[in-house]
């Protein structure tokens, strides 16, 4: 029997330009750099980290 990974997926809202350097960097981490693109990614400690320090360019749906 798999145990079954938690996920959360991350749509990007917000437009990195005129944003720090580290913040654009994060959205390229998340892999996200277009508008409206969608990832669905590990739900880990790092990954809730990355998308705290976008919270505002992100919308998030927690997915079990």
């Amino acid at each position: 029997m798999a145990a079954t990974k938690k996920t959360v997926t991350v749509t990007q809202t917000g437009s990195p330009i005129g944003r720090p350097k580290d913040q654009r960097e994060t959205l390229k981490g998340l892999g996200l750099n277009k508008m409206n693109r969608t990832r669905t990614l590990e739900d880990t400690p790092a990954v809730r980290g990355m998308i705290d320090k976008v919270k505002h360019l992100v919308r998030i749906d927690d997915n079990a």
